[in-house]
């Protein structure tokens, strides 16, 4: 998930939870990458919100994974740019 990384770098990740929902209820996030081993209250909410606000949400990385590809202990990140977000969908698809 180098994309991740690079996202980060390029100013269009948000991370943490607060700031994810913030993104998703703007409408600014164009996919949520949630840790597939987040406690279950942060998992439904992500997927409640997601689901409502009609954003994608891909859950197949764990918190270590996640935390390695943007650099930070995270459990959940909104990827904010439309060219990441198609890319990151169809690497995950392929795999």
């Amino acid at each position: 998930m180098n994309l991740l990384g690079l996202a980060q770098r390029a100013g269009k990740l948000e991370t943490g939870t607060d700031f994810v929902l913030r993104a998703i209820t703007a409408q600014k996030a164009r996919l949520v990458v949630l840790a597939n081993d987040a406690s279950v209250n942060l998992d439904k909410k992500m997927r409640d919100k997601s689901a409502f606000y009609k954003v994608p949400l891909i859950a197949e990385l764990s918190t270590a994974e996640l935390s390695i590809a943007v650099g930070h202990k995270r459990s959940v990140v909104a990827v904010m740019d439309s060219g990441f977000a198609k890319s990151i969908t169809k690497l995950t698809k392929q795999d």
